[in-house]
């Protein structure tokens, strides 16, 4: 069937339109801050054959395992015919769905007229799923510490609550409330894709609809294959370290090699390490995502994502490695090392695309996690938040200061009035750190420094922060940024505290973060002196 242009552009824009209605909603409906205000989630609208039709801006990092929450479900329970009008289906498991267990994943399908046509599917992080510490452990070992992890099953089914499962899930949790309320926001959300995908059908019909997405899958699959065949042929290779796989741990080494050849390309994880006995690890559903985000980095980064994206692109990694992790293996920091490979995908590509890469970024989560007992309510919390890095610099500009690593992509900090309102947690200090971007013709982005002053005892702190051995490096003669530092002082005495599980903060005690800077690109010797005067009289350089 063929569809004239326009009504492809309409449908085209309708698929995303109803992403970002169910995006806006899953937001407006959720329990915690952690969704609500930091956006740690992502939804998308999908076709019958777990197609994507359209995705909201959210984790750039889900690409692609969405999808694959989709695949594990109707796989689970034995082919498509097992979808029913009203049903709701719930999955985390890290080796088919790749991220942590805190990430859950809440699908349901869309009937029109009694057929099956889509799906819509969101993920969201729970702040408490009952792992073996609150929120999440740092130092787990086995995915068994991690919280309970849910094989594919019905929440809902026919729209009759599953009762049994839901009172696991909540009475499993020390935050019960949290966990019914973000499961239900979650589940609004894909009511709002059955709706507006019902309407979509309703105004144009189920045959013109699915003509205009296969046209807009090999659109998007044309200008890709154009894209990669404009690149030079040739093997691109690269690798970088990470700084240790937890608490006390080993380095984690990373290699990368990128094949292009005619309008393929293929991201070769190969000589990576094993999978680690900490829990940087992920499953390879989070790897093959992360591949696609590298990709999309460099490729059409301006055509939205579907299901035409990424069909001749191959990612690769070994079994049992840290990224294709296998049972028990720990799964709870499933990005540092993931960051490291996009970050080292652009940095291969760097002599291919000089005028499109961008200098190493602290690719990494930059994660703060305070948990105990609310002296105001009595009731037990858990509030965490990702650190915003330091871009790198490109050719023609300078890296962006205080964003959110790549893999973050809409997500978004804690706001300090939320935070001092609801916790038991002042922050005394929130500002882009001085002098932390990397020198250059072009200067890397800066971190950016928070302090935390814990105001009850009883309370615990976590921290995962890297990149200290392999930081935002420069590209073409441009120098590397500065390195995360992270201090906690109680009574005068202060501690270097990178990466650390449940350490006791009684009140007064002052959590210090400074996060890595982006690298420069270009000779520093060439930089514009009317920039360099603008960085001064800004307070971005000290000199």
């Amino acid at each position: 069937m063929s569809v004239d242009p326009v009504t492809v552009e309409v449908i085209r824009n309708a698929f995303i339109s109803i992403a970002s209605q169910m995006n806006n909603n899953l937001a407006r409906s959720a329990y915690t801050p952690i969704i609500y205000e930091m956006k740690d989630c992502s939804v998308g609208l999908f076709g019958a054959n777990g197609d994507l039709l359209g995705q909201a801006p959210g984790l750039p990092i889900f690409l692609g395992s969405l999808e694959a929450a989709i695949t594990a479900t109707t796989e689970h329970f034995g082919g498509e015919d097992i979808y029913r009008p009203g049903d709701v289906y719930a999955v985390n498991d890290s080796y088919l769905v790749g991220s942590h267990l805190n990430d859950v994943n809440v699908i349901s399908p869309i009937f029109h007229g009694g057929e099956l046509v889509g799906f819509g599917a969101t993920k969201a992080h729970w702040l408490d799923i009952g792992s073996k510490d609150p929120g999440q452990a740092m130092d787990s070992t086995t995915i068994y510490q991690e919280g309970y992890r849910i094989a594919p099953v019905h929440l809902y089914r026919e729209g009759e609550p599953q009762r049994g499962i839901l009172d696991f899930l909540t009475y499993n949790s020390r935050l019960p409330r949290s966990v019914w309320g973000d499961m239900h926001a979650q589940i609004a959300a894909c009511r709002t894709g059955e709706r507006g995908l019902g309407e979509l059908i309703d105004r144009f019909g189920l045959d013109t609809v699915n003509a205009a997405a296969a046209e807009v899958f090999d659109q998007c699959e044309r200008l890709d294959r154009e894209a990669v065949a404009a690149i030079p042929d040739g093997v691109y290779r690269t690798s970088g370290e990470m700084d240790s796989w937890g608490p006390g741990g080993d380095p984690v080494y990373v290699q990368v090699t990128v094949v292009v050849e005619g309008d393929e390309l293929v991201i070769d994880l190969e000589g990576s390490d094993p999978q680690t006995p900490g829990c940087m690890n992920c499953g390879f559903a989070q790897t093959a995502a992360a591949g696609r985000l590298a990709f999309k980095m460099l490729v059409n980064s301006d055509v939205p994502v579907t299901a035409g994206t990424f069909r001749n692109v191959t990612v690769t990694a070994p079994e049992a490695s840290v990224f294709d992790a296998r049972e028990p293996a720990a799964c709870q920091y499933y990005y540092p090392h993931l960051g490291m490979m996009i970050d080292l995908v652009i940095r291969a590509l760097a002599p291919a695309l000089p005028g499109r890469v961008v200098a190493g970024q602290a690719a990494d989560p930059m994660n703060v996690l305070f948990s105990g007992l609310d002296p105001r309510s009595k009731e037990p919390f858990v509030v965490g938040e990702a650190t915003a890095v330091g871009w790198g610099a490109y050719q023609g500009g300078d890296g962006t200061n205080g964003l959110i690593n790549y893999g973050g992509g809409d997500l978004k900090n804690i706001p300090v009035e939320v935070m001092e309102s609801r916790y038991p947690v002042r922050v005394h200090k929130y500002a882009l750190w001085q002098d932390s971007g990397g020198r250059g013709r072009w200067r890397g982005g800066m971190g950016i420094e928070r302090e935390y002053e814990v105001l009850a005892d009883h309370i615990t702190v976590s921290t995962w922060f890297e990149r200290t051995r392999t930081p935002g490096w420069g590209l073409f003669g441009g120098e590397s940024g500065a390195v995360t530092e992270v201090t906690l002082t109680v009574d005068g005495e202060t501690k270097d505290l990178l990466k650390v599980n449940q350490h006791p903060a009684p009140a007064g005690a002052r959590l210090h973060v400074a996060t890595g800077g982006g690298g420069g690109y270009g000779n520093p010797a060439e930089r514009d002196p009317e920039l360099a005067r603008r960085d001064l009289i800004d307070g971005y350089t000290s000199q």
